[in-house]
């Protein structure tokens, strides 16, 4: 999605990666769903027949689930299998709505694709049967199925996925993998959970534009006078009114960044050094990371010049109740 510069309304582009395991008959109830067989799906009124013919695969199924999965077991000789044995696994991939927003059939066919590529390498090409994008509901998303046999070639849907902590790491993994080529992207869950240390651009972007009206605010404290009180303390007045709600609500959504916000001020030494560099595209774009970066610290300095009595004027709070006593500059 294409952002407004310095806008504090963008919402979190998070995401979005979940199991569900099949057994037996359902797999074929899946299938039909996956690859629109019916003509109609009363249970499920998002589904736009309509625009199904916009659907596509990143993996073209070449048999019926249930018989491709039996054929994947059958070739690696997975011992102990039982007749309830989780056969086939189902991953949901997909995106908040926004982050869709504008991209074009062939920028979503790259986005599903480099998330294929991750459980590729994740489990292995050869276990992968299918994976329909559909594009007729309210939101792109993609439903790729897989037969979960271990490296060792036992069937295990338990030994694969694992247990709560198991599915954050791959959850943490997927996010690492997708943020490298989709930096928007957030992880779902809260950093204090993740130990996420990627800060959204987006954050740096409404950081610099809030540093931007603290300066204004900082020259129009510094030139009222006798001459132009009036007229300047009504402009004043304008712009903190607007302010400093912006603020307040930037600050909370900063909070789940801390750990990487402490660590971002620790490297803030390197923040010059590589402000002073600009040759090839990856250190364009190293150097604009670094300036948005620069931004966001700056912006606390910023904030710390305003007079406190003005600051709890207009917010009710000093600025460090309004960052939660953390990150001190």
């Amino acid at each position: 999605m294409a952002e407004k510069e310095g806008s504090l309304t963008d919402n979190a582009q998070y995401a979005i990666f979940r199991f569900k395991k099949y057994k037996g008959p359902e797999i074929g109830r899946i299938e039909a769903h996956n690859e629109r067989w019916k003509e109609e799906y009363a249970s499920n009124p998002d589904i736009d027949l309509s625009r199904t013919q916009h659907n596509f695969h990143i993996i073209e199924p070449t048999d019926r689930y249930r018989k491709m999965s039996e054929a994947l077991i059958k070739q690696y000789g997975c011992p102990k299998v039982r007749s309830d044995s989780v056969r086939v696994v189902e991953t949901l991939i997909t995106a908040s709505p926004e982050f869709f927003e504008g991209k074009t059939e062939a920028e979503i066919r790259v986005f599903f694709q480099h998330a294929v590529d991750f459980l590729k390498n994740e489990l292995g090409e050869d276990r992968l049967i299918a994976a329909p994008v559909h594009m007729d509901e309210k939101t792109p998303h993609m439903h790729l199925s897989f037969v979960p046999i271990t490296k060792d070639g036992r069937l295990s849907a338990k030994d694969i996925i694992g247990n709560r902590k198991s599915l954050t790491a791959w959850q943490d993994r997927y996010w690492q993998h997708m943020v490298r080529k989709y930096p928007d992207l957030e992880r779902g869950e809260s950093a204090s959970k993740t130990g996420r240390e990627h800060i959204p651009p987006r954050i740096f972007k409404q950081a610099a534009n809030l540093n931007k009206q603290a300066k204004v605010i900082l020259e129009l404290l510094s030139e009222i006078n006798a001459f132009n009180a009036k007229k300047t303390a009504a402009e004043l007045e304008a712009m903190l009114k607007k302010f400093f709600p912006e603020l307040g609500k930037f600050l909370t959504k900063t909070r789940k960044y801390d750990q990487a916000i402490r660590s971002l001020k620790a490297e803030n030494a390197d923040l010059k050094q590589d402000l002073k560099e600009a040759a090839d595209g990856d250190t364009k774009r190293r150097l604009a990371e670094a300036q948005l970066k620069s931004d966001y610290i700056e912006l606390e300095r910023t904030l710390r010049k305003i007079p406190p009595e003005i600051v709890f004027r207009y917010s009710g709070k000093t600025i460090e109740q309004e960052r939660g006593n953390a990150n001190e500059v």
